[in-house]
């Protein structure tokens, strides 16, 4: 029944932001084409990491598994960041019949969602307790890096298939689809699974949810094989040297050439640890409080969903109205200062109306800010480079929802839920730093594209820096 009440919000949203793209300027290109892929092509990048770090973190504790190892179990995600390092073959490696037939970028998608529906259904089957974690773990990985490869493929044809002006509504709906496959992972797969709703238990509901690669498919049917040159794959009559140079080398040393670049690195780094660590351990102190599945289900997914999504549709126009600057710096603060609301969400107990009020905070903000963070990700990758330089970039940011995160249960452990939130906040400082230098020294720009070392066909491959005025 909730997944039904979010699937009417999801299409009265979607109906409402198509009306607004008529009307509205700043919204005139969610109704095009390729965002509307874009949205599909979200959908299917965002079910397998929410299988592992929201609906898998629900499931271990449901079934006893202690909190130190549930805030570890994160590190099972570690190939979403490494991604890079295998990147450049994804991005210049032809595959057998499937490349020649549907493009470099469509090939290797349809090639690896194959694998993922596999291995999804075998980690439902693996039956995880605190004696027997090995079946568990390597799924787990498995999974992750099938679905981080994913990744590297539907960043990068969603980069190639968006113009300049359509990037930061196409990655806005992109999240808007994120956020639908996170919704098909979180309350489609516990609702399947739970004896609150259809009981089928997790290898099926794993299983079921595994078909969740499908909008990613149809849509790249319809885009067609997007704007990769394959020229630049190895051409006839080229060494191995000129090839491997020019995909594993020259993607890396043009990025480290820009100015500013350990920089802009360390802020990919540190940007969001404070979010992912809060995300990473609000299902078990939900569980602790006593909230019941159908609680969980109605309010963390259900009241959290229509958040992400408003909160996913208004980001373009946010970046529009204040400019890619101010709008990390202001969506971070927001981001940052939510996670207040679950401290006193800890210290009030079992109250259904004050986790409805965080998280429908939280999950607004989140909306606006990853939406932000993903566009001004995109923008720092060269279209000669897409699939190799976005997979740098997000990686980084990956090390830390997934290792700096990672200590979150012990962090728990040792303050209680009411300072770990209070810690969530305090963590999210020094990334706010970071972006103000960045921002200070004119490493970051006001405009989408961000500045890089040679013009890679973009509109704007060289904007003006627009630097905070002094106070």
């Amino acid at each position: 029944m909730q997944l039904g009440l979010d699937s009417a919000v999801l299409v009265a949203v979607l109906a409402i932001i198509v009306g607004l793209a008529f009307v509205i300027p700043s919204f005139a290109p969610y109704r095009k084409p390729m965002p509307i892929v874009a949205f599909l092509l979200g959908i299917s990048s965002g079910f397998p990491l929410t299988l592992l770090l929201g609906t898998m973190t629900f499931w271990l504790s449901k079934v006893g598994i202690e909190k130190s190892t549930i805030g570890f179990a994160i590190g099972l995600t570690t190939p979403y960041t490494l991604k890079f390092l295998w990147a450049p073959l994804v991005d210049r490696l032809p595959l057998p019949f499937l490349t020649r037939t549907f493009g470099q970028r469509r090939g290797w998608l349809f090639f690896i969602q194959a694998l993922l529906v596999v291995a999804i259904w075998q980690l439902g089957t693996s039956n995880p307790t605190n004696d027997h974690l090995a079946a568990f773990a390597f799924w787990a990985i498995v999974v992750a890096f099938l679905s981080a490869t994913q990744d590297i493929v539907i960043d990068a044809y969603r980069i190639e298939i968006l113009s300049d002006e359509e990037l930061p509504h196409g990655t806005a709906m992109n999240q808007f689809g994120y956020r639908t496959g996170n919704l098909i992972a979180g309350v489609g797969t516990i609702a399947l699974a739970s004896p609150e709703g259809f009981n089928l238990g997790w290898a099926s509901a794993y299983g079921f949810t595994g078909l969740a690669v499908l909008p990613a498919l149809l849509g790249a049917l319809y885009a067609g094989p997007g704007r990769f040159d394959p020229t630049r794959a190895r051409a006839a009559g080229q060494s191995f040297g000129s090839w491997l140079q020019e995909t594993v080398i020259n993607p890396f040393r043009e990025f480290f050439r820009r100015h500013g670049a350990v920089l802009i690195l360390l802020f990919v780094l540190v940007y969001k640890v404070g979010d992912a660590m809060g995300q990473g351990m609000l299902n078990p102190m939900i569980v602790e409080l006593g909230f019941t599945d159908t609680e969980f289900v109605a309010i963390n997914k259900g009241v959290g969903f229509v958040a992400l999504i408003v909160g996913s549709a208004v980001a373009a126009p946010f970046i529009a109205w204040l400019g890619m600057g101010r709008a990390l710096l202001v969506s971070g603060l927001m981001m940052m200062l939510s996670n207040l609301l679950f401290a006193v969400l800890a210290a009030a107990g079992h109250s259904p109306l004050m986790l409805a009020v965080a998280v429908g905070t939280e999950n607004f903000t989140s909306g606006i800010g990853l939406t932000v963070f993903v566009t001004y990700l995109s923008g720092l990758s060269s279209l000669a480079y897409t699939a190799t330089q976005f997979a740098l970039l997000s990686s980084f940011a990956a090390v830390g929802r997934t290792w700096l995160a990672a200590p979150g249960g012990y962090v728990a452990e040792g303050l209680g839920w009411v300072g770990f939130w209070l810690f969530t906040v305090v963590i999210a400082i020094p990334g706010m730093l970071l972006l103000w230098i960045l921002w200070k020294k004119g490493f970051v720009v006001q405009t989408v594209r961000q500045p890089s070392t040679e013009d890679d066909g973009h509109e704007l491959a060289h904007p003006e820096p627009d630097k905070p005025k002094p106070a």
